[in-house]
């Protein structure tokens, strides 16, 4: 039994630090905020209730079976602003870039869903890269899926997007279709590819 929750706090530890202690001191020189940062900042203190917090991608190429990170670069959960209810995702740039892989695609469909369900808005706070190189196209497939809420959720609950860094891609397409788009002067930038 301890063997498995000093196993919990170790998991919980790594997830808390990203993509360790030296990505994130880069992040900082940026003039940037962690993920978890600025959900801390964004919510009312004590609300937030992380979903998906241990998982982890299920790549096998180029050597990522050795290289995982529990949350797999995304945050993703639900809190409160005000003392009302939203669904939020906050990609980490110091896990892969923030790059999107299956299951990061995932974990921000089923917030998207859940939002959805619950009537409740949908905030993302964008730092990525893309699409995760090392998983080819089924990332982008991820992509599609994200896209796929999108429209789904358009006209039936507020989707917003908060651009926090370089954003290239699909990583950028997704905020292009939300309803309203927020950026930081200097350090927010969106490119296709």
């Amino acid at each position: 039994m301890s063997n498995n929750i000093e196993r919990l706090a170790e998991l919980n530890r790594l997830a808390e630090l990203g993509g360790g202690e030296r990505r994130i001191e880069a992040q900082h020189k940026r003039g940037k905020l962690t993920a978890r940062e600025r959900i801390e900042l964004l919510l009312d203190p004590g609300t937030f209730t992380e979903i998906g917090k241990f998982v982890t991608h299920r790549c096998t190429d180029f050597g990522m079976e050795k290289n995982k990170a529990p949350g797999d670069g995304v945050v993703t959960g639900f809190g409160k602003i005000d003392g009302r209810t939203v669904y939020l995702f906050s990609q980490d740039f110091t896990v892969y870039g923030g790059s999107l892989s299956v299951t990061y695609a995932e974990k921000i469909s089923k917030i998207m869903d859940l939002a959805q369900r619950n009537g409740a808005p949908i905030i993302g706070l964008n730092d990525s890269g893309g699409a995760r190189i090392q998983e080819g196209v089924a990332s982008l497939a991820g992509y599609g899926d994200v896209f796929l809420r999108n429209v789904t959720c358009s006209g039936v609950v507020p989707q917003i997007s908060v651009i926090l860094g370089p954003c290239a891609g699909g990583a950028v397409y997704s905020p292009a279709i939300t309803d309203f788009i927020f950026m930081v002067e200097d350090v927010s930038y969106m490119f296709i590819t």
